[in-house]
């Protein structure tokens, strides 16, 4: 089967302004601006998926330190592409990314998402609703 996307980790490829309004609109988005969402691209270590043509399919962040800790965020699929399985390519690609698939822990927060991310691995904390982890630490 043919490939019909590509992900890169290239910040110039991405459509801020797209990703800006769908983000604005989610629950979770909380109206951010135009500027709040390039201040968080420029902070974050980031994931885009596009079609063969080049049109952005999703977008995803990772807030880390690089050695032991990322925090999934704004892990997205544009409504056009929802329901084709793009979101769970980009959630693999970014697990097996060569600096996050060392990382110690992997947390994230959703509340309405847990039968997905519970498929790569990830696990609810204690009893919150909402945190969820990777959770690699040897304690030994």
């Amino acid at each position: 089967m043919v490939q019909d996307y590509y992900i890169s980790t290239d910040k110039d490829l991405l459509n801020v302004g797209k990703i800006r309004n769908f983000i604005a609109a989610e629950y979770w988005g909380d109206g951010r601006t135009l500027e709040e969402v390039e201040k968080t691209i420029a902070n974050s270590y980031c994931f885009g998926i596009y079609t063969t043509e080049h049109e952005q399919i999703g977008f995803g962040r990772v807030v880390t330190d690089y050695i032991y800790f990322g925090y999934f965020m704004d892990v997205i699929v544009f409504t056009k592409f929802q329901g084709k399985g793009y979101g769970k390519k980009l959630i693999e690609h970014m697990l097996n990314d060569d600096i996050l698939k060392n990382l110690k822990t992997i947390a994230l927060k959703t509340k309405d998402a847990h039968s997905l991310y519970e498929r790569f691995g990830f696990r609810r904390i204690g009893d919150s609703p909402l945190w969820m982890s990777i959770d690699r630490q040897k304690l030994d």
